[in-house]
């Protein structure tokens, strides 16, 4: 590991089995990790004792650090010739903001790699029994942030969006589920199209809640569902209670809510 590169590695969605060798060889040899919130526990415990962790993780609301401070933090670790893994939820390219802190560190003339990581629309999808795609079913797979600041109205393309033939992936919406579903019927898709809303995917503490895609904000409100939340919208949801196979194990005090919340 050369002394003055920073490596941006993905953590994937929670479950440490999900991350990939690359990425704990390099937690191994690092001599600090900059992780974020959503970085499971179970993966933190994977990085050596003596290995100095800094917690910059954001949450609605509230940030520990901004993120142009988590850039200049990057770029004067790199200076102190430790060796950094700046460790992000899922994947650094996808919703990630990965590639912000790669330009800053490029600008800055800091050497940087990315590892990839599995990003919670394929790991939480899987983990719920929903193929992202499937025959017959679904062609094609979008995924969208559902999560704006303030008040701001939401800048999707609804006519876009709204293809009975793909699967739609929308992550950090739990805020503007209404207007999500409100945007996506006015574009013309079925207010009877399935939906899934996934909490906490791929760990003991994993929920779901079926409904379709008017009725999911309601549903999801009724389940008391929070984040970190994943929504999937389109036909291939009808296959998750065939496709359910995730069963954690009972020592977890969290495994029986993994379970479906409703019908």
């Amino acid at each position: 590991m050369h002394e003055s590169k920073v490596y941006l590695v993905g953590a994937g969605p929670g479950d440490p089995g999900l991350l990939t060798i690359k990425a704990l060889h390099l937690l191994e040899k690092a001599d600090v990790v900059v992780y974020d919130r959503l970085v499971s526990d179970a993966i933190l415990d994977l990085i050596p004792g003596g290995v100095a962790r800094i917690n910059v993780g954001k949450a609605a609301g509230r940030h520990s650090m901004p993120q142009e401070q988590i850039n200049d933090l990057l770029v004067s670790l790199a200076h102190s010739r430790r060796r950094v893994v700046r460790l992000k939820g899922g994947d650094p390219f996808i919703f990630g903001r990965g590639s912000e802190e790669a330009l800053h560190l490029h600008r800055h003339g800091i050497s940087f790699e990315v590892v990839p990581g599995i990003t919670a629309a394929m790991a939480c999808a899987a983990y719920a029994g929903v193929p992202l795609t499937h025959r017959g079913l679904s062609r094609g797979v979008r995924l969208v942030t559902g999560h704006f600041r303030n008040d701001e109205p939401i800048d999707l393309d609804w006519r876009a969006l709204a293809d009975p033939d793909a699967t739609l992936v929308i992550y950090m919406g739990l805020a503007n589920l209404d207007r999500i579903s409100a945007g996506l019927i006015a574009a013309g898709l079925a207010p009877v199209t399935p939906a899934l809303a996934v909490q906490n995917g791929t760990t003991p503490a994993q929920r779901r809640v079926f409904s379709d895609l008017r009725n999911l904000p309601q549903r999801v409100r009724e389940a008391g569902i929070g984040a970190p939340l994943l929504t999937i919208i389109g036909r291939t949801v009808t296959l998750a209670d065939v496709l359910d196979w995730y069963f954690p194990d009972e020592e977890f005090p969290c495994a029986a809510n993994h379970r479906s919340v409703c019908a």
